[in-house]
Parts: structure tokens; C-alpha cells; sequence
């Protein structure tokens, strides 16, 4: 079983856990590491999307974050991340070549092979800018079915419609948007 640590309005843990199925069943608040694998190409940035695998408890099938991953209770939000990004890709990454960049929250319901689903979560969210190719990476078979490279103001406008293509979250894409306009507006305390 998995669990993980409840958490705050702020993303702080209660000292108090849950079951991955509960917290997912009743809603409750805890925390996911997501990571956006950036790159540029033709002067416009793109961003590495995988497709979840059809066997998922949510979302089956559509293209999703770079990478991302419940935190386990007891468990930091970048240790999260540099764990997910090796399991899912292959990508042995260093802690400081991952830069956090923000947190969001996000809360909704649906219903996913035929079981209600209630997600609570608060999301630390982090960028990796090292050179990828899609060639080299070990794809985790039981997550992702391929990755691959979209344009992320595509991605962005079809997530705000509701796209049926991507289940990525707009405040998530926000964030990366925004941390991407302050580098290239030269702000050096970034």
C-alpha cells in the first residue's frame, strides 16, 4: 500500500498519512512533484509531454506533465521528483539540475473506470533544462505508453478548452510559463 502525508492549506504535512485509495476516494489534501522538461526548437519553447498508459487509475491515454508523482508520506517534494523522473524516464538526474519553480493547488472530480475519483492535491513543481533526447530515454512501461515534444502554447490552449489530448493542468502550465517569461526577461534572481 501507498500512503502519503496529509497536508495543510500550504502544502506543510499534518503528521498525520493515508492511503493512496482513501485520500483519492474522500478527497483529501496531499502533495505530487511535478517536473516540465523544457527545451527550445525553432525559437519557441516546448515542453516533453508522456502518455499515460491506458492501465492508469486516471486520465488513461492522454498526454501528461514530463513527469510527476504522488510524494510518499515521510518523503520531500524534490526527492519525489528526481525519484519520479528516473523511474518513468531513465533520467538519472542531479538534485540541482532540478529548480523548483512554484506550487499551485488543485482539487476536482471525476469518475474513471467506472469509480468516483476525488483529487486534493497541492503541487511543488520543478523544471529540468538539461538536454533530452527522446531516444535515450527507458520509458516505465506500466506509466507511460511515449513521450513527446509539443509546443507549449499548443498545450496551454488546449488545456484550458478541456482538450481530450492532454490532461495537463493549465495552473501547472502557468507556472512553467511564467518562471519562462522571467528568464527570458533577464531576471537574474531566478
Amino acid at each position: 500500500m501507498e500512503y502519503f502525508d496529509i497536508c495543510d492549506e500550504r502544502g506543510v504535512p499534518t503528521g498525520e498519512t493515508v492511503e493512496r485509495s482513501v485520500a483519492h476516494r474522500d478527497g483529501i489534501l496531499h502533495r505530487t512533484a511535478h517536473v516540465w522538461i523544457v527545451r527550445m526548437h525553432d525559437g519557441r519553447s516546448q515542453v516533453l509531454l508522456q502518455k499515460r498508459s491506458a492501465e492508469k487509475d486516471s486520465y488513461p491515454g492522454m498526454y501528461d506533465t514530463s513527469s510527476a508523482g504522488h510524494i510518499p508520506a515521510g518523503c520531500e517534494p524534490r526527492e519525489s521528483a528526481l525519484r519520479e523522473l528516473e523511474e518513468e524516464l531513465g533520467i538519472r538526474a542531479g538534485a540541482d539540475e532540478l529548480k523548483f519553480i512554484g506550487y499551485f493547488r488543485t482539487q476536482y472530480e471525476e469518475e474513471f473506470h467506472g469509480e468516483p475519483f476525488r483529487d486534493n492535491e497541492m503541487i511543488n513543481v520543478f523544471i529540468y533544462l538539461e538536454p533530452v533526447d527522446i531516444r535515450d530515454l527507458k520509458l516505465q512501461e506500466s506509466e507511460v505508453e511515449e513521450v513527446r515534444y509539443f509546443d507549449i502554447d499548443e498545450v496551454y490552449e488546449e488545456a484550458l478548452r478541456g482538450s481530450d489530448r492532454f490532461c495537463v493542468n493549465p495552473n501547472g502550465l502557468k507556472v512553467l510559463m511564467e518562471y519562462l517569461d522571467r528568464v527570458q526577461a533577464g531576471d537574474r534572481g531566478i
